[in-house]
């Protein structure tokens, strides 16, 4: 069966929508899903898209995403790409999908002068770092995440 990695368009929200889900379902983090498709298409394909998607579809529609927007390395004067999410349904894994999707993305990063692609991992997901390591992926292990949300962020911003 053919693999098409294409860039998706407003039709695909509700695909776009349960790879979201699917992916917060097997991450153990479904009851942390706030986004719904009326807010992904504004954000998508509104009139100042803050994120791209990439869809690999075989005939029987799609089988999985990758959300990714730019970042921008200080350090290096040039921007990268940031890959949100990745997901390719247990049906389709190790058909090729994900490898797919990575390398479009490395093309993407290229063709816009990126200085880099990358993304973060659960720390028990062993089964994808294997798979990130296979292509090259490093760990940035030196480097702690960081964040402000709800609450704090408000608090913050006052």
């Amino acid at each position: 069966m053919t693999l098409i990695i294409r860039e998706a368009v407003p039709a695909d929200i509700a695909a776009i929508h349960g790879f979201i889900l699917a992916l917060a379902d097997y991450e153990k983090l479904a009851h942390e899903v706030k986004a719904d498709r009326a807010t992904l298409e504004k954000y998508l394909f509104g009139p100042r898209p803050m994120a791209e998607v990439l869809i690999a579809e075989r005939e029987e529609g799609p089988i999985g995403f990758a959300l990714f927007f730019h970042n921008f390395s200080t350090f290096e004067g040039r921007p990268g790409l940031y890959l949100e999410d990745l997901f390719v349904v247990p049906e389709a894994r190790g058909s090729g999908a994900g490898k797919a999707l990575l390398r479009r993305l490395a093309q993407i990063a290229l063709d816009r002068d990126c200085a880099r692609l990358e993304w973060w991992v659960l720390d028990w997901n062993a089964p994808s770092i294997a798979f990130y390591r296979s292509i090259g992926a490093r760990p940035m292990d030196e480097w702690t995440v960081q964040r402000v949300d709800g609450d704090a962020l408000r608090a913050l911003a006052a």
